[in-house]
């Protein structure tokens, strides 16, 4: 075994005993229950899958389940199919996602948020900081309808610009597609996030690229942009992790997925170039050094979603005035958000009404 392969083993044998201590904790209160063969998770190539690979990497999970699987998915079309064909039991996904699947009957429940902000407008123009800066110029924007692009029209909106009519923009499918746009010198502004952020970076700064890459900048950043408009702290409920299928019944198990999910995020920090080893080895045209490079950029904090239910009411609110078909047509009742005092809360069918998820978010009682 090679000095690397043994390096490698340690560190993850120490990230995982960790995990695995705290699954230890919720498996000897589910020794009544069956035992899972597996549990398969999910997520984007973005900072929110880190913490589920090392949890698959570690099988972190095995105080409550014999396996634990990864799967990347690539756009938020494909997110959709695996939630409603049942092709995962954990998905990492954009908050608003997780509502409008659970406002249209999927049968999803929201675990935490662990993504508070991770988009930035990178732009060969260096004076650029702003997002008002860029109005009237062209830019590269990933996935039409979904995030990041709903924040960009969130914050133009807000200050009074339309996103369609003062700016030029270019939907692409991907972020990796806008990237190379950027990379290429097709587009001077991408709408990214990390660390497709700080793999455009680091591409144009290496050999031989850098000869002929343009030279990038972080223009605006979208968080600050955030906490400016709204007069709150810079800090966006943007993705977390979301159960669904039959594994919303099992609330021991809801608790070990997130207990290992927020101690594999914290080996994740500690150890950012061994994350990016991890995450490039399951996700393709990831580099490693990107990923430990964009790991300080990113607000990465795993808050149970019962935790964070007003930031998440704040930011919903702002969605269903927009447009209410985002949320799925309705704000999204108390049942979307897992709580621990109401494991089984999740299987409600959705309500009517918004009213719920308000009350939630003020902290009133909705039974």
């Amino acid at each position: 075994m090679n000095t690397f392969s043994l390096q490698r083993r340690q560190l993850l044998a120490a990230g995982g005993a960790a995990a695995l201590g705290l699954a230890a904790l919720g498996s000897a209160s589910t020794a009544a229950a069956a035992r899972l063969p597996q549990i398969a998770l999910a997520g984007p190539p973005a900072l929110v899958s880190a913490p589920l690979i090392h949890m698959a990497e570690t099988n972190a999970l095995q105080g409550v389940a014999d396996a634990t699987t990864f799967t990347a998915w690539r756009d938020p079309d494909q997110l959709r199919v695996m939630a409603l064909g049942r092709k995962a039991d954990v998905l990492a996904m954009p908050s608003n996602v997780a509502a409008n699947l659970y406002n249209r009957g999927a049968g999803v429940t929201l675990l935490n948020i662990a993504t508070w902000g991770a988009l930035w407008v990178v732009t060969r123009d260096g004076v650029r900081k702003a997002l008002a800066d860029f109005k009237g110029e062209e830019i590269a924007v990933p996935f039409r309808g979904d995030m990041p692009d709903l924040m960009l029209q969130l914050l133009a909106a807000r200050q009074g610009l339309d996103l369609r009519r003062d700016f030029r923009v270019r939907y692409v499918p991907t972020p990796m597609e806008a990237m190379q746009l950027l990379i290429t010198r097709r587009v001077q502004h991408a709408l990214l996030t990390e660390p497709s952020v700080s793999m455009a970076l680091r591409k144009t700064q290496s050999f031989p690229l850098g000869l002929v890459a343009p030279e990038l900048h972080r223009g605006a950043d979208l968080q600050q942009e955030w906490g400016r408009l709204f007069q709150r702290a810079p800090r966006i409920p943007q993705a977390g992790i979301a159960a669904v299928g039959d594994l919303r019944q099992q609330g021991a198990v809801l608790s070990a997925v997130q207990q290992a999910y927020a101690s594999s995020l914290a080996w994740c920090r500690a150890n950012p170039l061994e994350c990016g080893r991890l995450m490039a080895a399951r996700i393709d045209l990831l580099m490693p050094e990107a990923v430990a490079d964009a790991l300080p950029h990113s607000q990465l904090d795993a808050v149970p979603a019962h935790t964070a239910r007003a930031d998440i009411a704040f930011f919903f609110e702002q969605l269903h005035a927009r447009d209410p078909a985002l949320l799925g047509g309705k704000l999204p009742d108390a049942g979307f958000i897992h709580s621990p005092a109401q494991p089984h809360a999740s299987l409600a069918a959705p309500a009517s009404s918004h009213s719920g998820f308000f009350s939630l978010a003020q902290g009133t009682s909705l039974t």
